[in-house]
């Protein structure tokens, strides 16, 4: 394993900027600044806490600066950054082995251990963050691709143009020139042979599930050869590790993500028409799949027809924090720097956190029994309905690239597989997928997004397929979703604090559901939408939860809509959602749905961006400084957050490790997709003035994120709804 880290490493001394390309290169100008370590207190005379015993070293992480050790617990504890990830991705400017003597030097016998001493061992020893990566020209870039022209509203057709031309800020490459190896100097990263497309800011490597919505938007956008660049590296990988890693990290080499390169493959060939890579592509796919089958694999004996299904589940083995969240982890498990647990139960929870990373729902109440307590983590000993989806996709789509003898083995695969999910994780009694408890051998009972991704990946149960009641039943969520809020799908609809539940919504999962309602036959999809009370029409436990619980949807300054009956419905009058677009005669409700879902996912994209400084030359001016001053947006140009809210659509949305991102790769990929998709159903979002909210509680996130519950507040009247509209229109419906 050293010599897999030591190939991979990278980067010495860098400057503080990124080269400027000359503007006919058509390359970006970027400059990357480096966070300045400092106290986090600001107190210069302040001391090291008392550090626990170190965990064990990790047979997978073997470096003595990146990876669990002596080093990487100290720096971690003097809490120099305010992101702990920016420790693990500064390279060194020295050789490791000076790096070393330099720690020991500084930190032999002194204790307790001066803050400044870190300090200053830091700054001395470290370069920049995300230095090693340069902005790289975009190989076939158009500035109006064709998927504009299915875009009929000219402000969303130059909102969407310009974030097509987003990916210009996005794309990366390898530095060479300042590329380590492992003598001179020591990096994290784990270099590619490909340009990619970064998420953005903290992100700033190639990850993986995010790689999936990032295609989707490059081919929509006609960038097939990013597009092919990025399987290309993710093919380099499989060959290397024997699997894709979470991200291009060294610190990510003992867990994946969820596994979309075949989804990713199987697209890009679909678009392009490009079979020449799958010469290389297919006998990787099958090792990939293979790799799933041997590490994350499990057979569970259904309690209900006592048959034995093999079945996949995320399971990390770690037993030490993670290097880029470490100090998260430490004092989770060490509270108050205090060893209150035995060395196995610290091994537990710590698999178990790094676990969550995996599943890419970092973290969930789905995870927690419903709580917010992530010592109550269980996700290795989940079946999760997401995943398997995945996988049972995943070996259809590989039959079908591979075909000859490999085809019936795969197709043999999925089948069973599809058994398992339909036994395990469909309820026919609440209409829903749900997780699987493998200690409990029973469903858990809350319902999370992950239900529709069965769907999406083409299993429908046959109660869905036999009665238009029972399928609307299913979605019947979405339903609710649309009607009493003003936002996207939430991944639950408890309010925990965890950024993978309410009130976040996150872009990967509209794109989920809204495949998932196009996969309905029209048998059972064509009867017009029901108008009773939301929630009455959700079956009975469906949600695992009851009305009062959910989340509240506000509609005025310091009021939230009533959470019970019709009343509670504030976004739906008759046969139209607010920011749902328009309804047409004889429009099922499937249809209904997926169009209302696919504005909704338009207006937040929209208005969040319009909230932070976007504008467009000619067609839309900037908001006044009075308005963004709200969100502290004044010399702002407009975010695309990696996430949003389901009660203000003017807002990022919140909760987890860290703050808000803005880039951001999947959302402009799930955005581009939606225009290319729905572009002639999409209507101009009426987004809520922000002076109206002013005055209401908000607080901000770098880069002009706004946090206020009532930014996006519906302002109640008795005849529907009334937005005063960011663009100085007034919509009354």
């Amino acid at each position: 394993m050293w010599k897999v880290l030591a190939y991979f490493a990278a980067l010495s001394g860098l400057a503080t900027a990124l080269p400027q390309a000359a503007s006919s290169s058509g390359v970006p100008s970027i400059t990357v600044t480096t966070a300045v370590a400092q106290p986090s207190n600001g107190d210069l005379d302040a001391k090291l806490p008392k550090q626990v015993a170190l965990p064990p070293k990790q047979d997978w992480c073997p470096s003595e600066i990146f990876c669990a050790g002596a080093l990487l617990q100290t720096v971690h504890l003097a809490t120099l950054f305010a992101d702990p990830k920016t420790v693990v991705d500064k390279p060194t400017s020295k050789p490791p082995s000076v790096v070393l003597a330099d720690f020991n030097n500084a930190t032999q016998g002194v204790d307790p251990l001066p803050v400044t001493t870190v300090l200053k061992f830091e700054e001395s020893d470290f370069s920049g963050e995300g230095q090693e990566l340069i902005p790289t020209e975009l190989e076939g870039y158009k500035d109006s691709p064709s998927f504009l022209g299915n875009v009929s509203d000219p402000i969303l057709k130059g909102f969407s143009q310009a974030v097509h031309s987003y990916w210009n800020d996005l794309v990366r490459t390898i530095n060479q020139t300042t590329l380590c190896d492992g003598s001179k100097c020591e990096s994290s990263l784990i270099p590619l042979n490909h340009t990619f497309v970064v998420p953005g800011q903290r992100f700033r490597e190639q990850y993986y599930w995010d790689s999936f919505w990032i295609v989707e938007g490059l081919l929509v956008s006609e960038l097939f050869s990013v597009a092919k660049s990025t399987l290309q590296n993710f093919m380099d990988e499989i060959e290397r590790f024997g699997f894709i890693p979470n991200g291009g990290r060294i610190y990510y080499l003992n867990r994946s993500q969820p596994p979309l390169f075949i989804q990713m493959l199987a697209r890009y060939v679909e678009v392009s028409g490009d079979k020449s890579i799958l010469d290389r592509a297919v006998p990787l796919a099958k090792k990939e799949l293979a790799w799933w089958k041997e590490h994350r694999s499990i057979n569970i004996t259904s309690p209900t027809s006592n048959l034995t299904h093999l079945v996949y589940r995320f399971n990390v083995n770690n037993s030490a924090p993670r290097p880029e969240s470490y100090l998260q982890d430490y004092n989770l498990v060490n509270p108050k720097g205090q060893e209150v647990l035995t060395e196995d139960q610290r091994s537990q929870l710590y698999a178990e956190l790094a676990t969550g990373a995996e599943s890419g729902w970092d973290y969930s109440s789905r995870w927690m029994d419903g709580a917010a307590d992530l010592t109550k983590l269980r996700i290795r000993g989940t079946i999760p309905v997401d995943l398997n989806a995945i996988l049972y996709r995943a070996h259809v789509l590989l039959a079908d690239l591979a075909g000859g003898s490999d085809a019936s083995d795969l197709k043999s695969a999925a089948a069973d597989l599809k058994s398992g999910i339909l036994d395990l994780l469909w309820n026919p009694t609440k209409l829903a997928f749900y997780d699987f408890d493998i200690n409990r051998a029973t469903q858990n009972s809350q319902l999370t997004v992950a239900s529709f991704y069965p769907a999406w990946a083409g299993i429908l149960p046959p109660e869905v397929l036999q009665s238009s009641d029972k399928a609307f039943g299913y979605f019947s969520s979405v339903n609710l979703l649309l009607s009493r809020f003003n936002g996207t799908f939430p991944p639950t609809f408890l309010e925990t604090g965890q950024q993978w539940d309410a009130p976040s919504a996150w872009p990967p999962h509209q794109y989920i559901v809204l495949k998932a309602l196009a996969a309905l036959p029209s048998n059972v999809s064509n009867s017009p939408l029901p108008t009773n009370a939301s929630f009455s029409l959700v079956p009975t436990g469906q949600l695992g939860l009851e009305e009062a619980s959910l989340p509240g949807q506000p509609v005025a300054a310091g009021k939230n809509a009533t959470k019970s009956g019709a009343q509670a419905d504030v976004s739906r009058s008759g046969a139209t959602f607010l920011n749902g677009g328009n309804a047409t005669d004889g429009e099922g409700w499937a249809k209904t749905l997926e169009r209302a879902l696919a504005n909704r996912y338009t207006t937040s994209a929209f208005c969040s961006w319009r909230a932070t400084g976007g504008s467009l030359p000619d067609v839309l001016p900037k908001l006044s400084n009075e308005e963004l001053n709200v969100t502290q947006s004044i010399n702002n140009t407009g975010n695309m957050f990696e996430k949003f809210s389901v009660t203000d659509v003017n807002s990022a949305g919140r909760g987890g490790e860290y703050t808000v991102q803005a880039g951001f790769g999947w959302t402009n990929g799930v955005l581009l997709w939606v225009a290319s998709t729905y572009g002639k159903e999409l209507v101009l979002p009426s987004c809520p003035n922000l002076l109206t909210t002013k005055d209401i509680e908000s607080s901000t996130s770098g880069g002009g994120s706004t946090k206020s519950n009532a930014a996006g507040a519906l302002v109640f009247s008795q005849m529907g709804w009334m937005v005063v509209l960011g663009v100085g229109l007034t919509l009354i419906c």
